[in-house]
């Protein structure tokens, strides 16, 4: 007899795995995202955590978090308040994030073991899934875990903690590209695609060259980057 059939129960989903100060922290950072809480607002520890329906300390922990991602910051006599992001600032973190994944995915294509490549595969499928069932906020969520599967396969300390560090405009961009046009889901589906085959090829250069165009691509998509059409079509 399996182990499964011993305890017929259902499966857990993600969300029933994460902590509260994780729950706070996505719905605090989505939050900033979508402008919910916009710029220059004031953040209460004490009125998040009765607007989420929680105890003050896991919202502290979001907020930590979130200071480190850059998205809030502290000020003297105001207390913290979400930051401002500046098309310029963006365009700026923006080119410096597509230099980072490039190299990240460059690294990987040497690095990644095959249960990595199979990781990244299954997350290929799951943004598959839902690019045909018209659902970019899973769309979203699979992106994410598909480039914390290539940083984490880089086994580069610096690099992870570098990436890390800009997940703020990484969220700013990827939901403005996702909702820019209904032919934006597809085609970076298409793309990811892309990343996956030259990561499973071994081929450094190739790898670094496509992600590095995604990133550029979708910044431009979303807005946070000016068009470049001198730039070459990715292989």
């Amino acid at each position: 007899m399996s182990i499964a059939a011993l305890h017929p129960v259902a499966r857990l989903a993600e969300e029933d795995m994460l902590s509260l100060a994780e729950r706070a922290y996505r719905r605090l950072r989505d939050a900033i995202v979508q402008g919910v809480l916009p710029a220059g607002s004031r953040l209460s520890e004490r009125s998040l955590a009765a607007s989420l329906g929680i105890s003050a300390q896991p919202v502290r922990e979001a907020l930590r978090r979130l200071e480190q991602d850059g998205m809030v910051i502290t000020l003297p006599r105001r207390g913290t308040v979400v930051a401002e992001f500046g098309p310029e600032r963006q365009a700026e973190m923006g080119r410096i994030r597509a230099a980072l994944e490039g190299a990240a995915a460059g690294i990987a294509a040497r690095r990644a073991a095959a249960e990595a490549l199979a990781a990244l595969a299954a997350q290929l499928q799951a943004m598959r899934e839902a690019t045909a069932a018209g659902r970019p906020e899973q769309i979203s969520e699979a992106n994410e875990r598909f480039h914390a599967l290539i940083h984490a396969a880089t086994e580069n300390a610096f690099l992870i903690r570098s990436l890390a560090a800009l997940r703020a405009f990484d969220h700013f961009g990827r939901a403005r590209a996702l909702n820019s046009t209904p032919q934006e889901l597809p085609r970076a589906l298409e793309e990811h695609a892309g990343i996956l085959a030259a990561l499973e090829a071994r081929d450094p250069d190739l790898a670094e060259t496509r992600m590095r165009a995604h990133v550029l691509r979708s910044l431009e998509i979303g807005g946070l980057l000016p068009p470049a059409p001198e730039r070459t079509p990715t292989p």
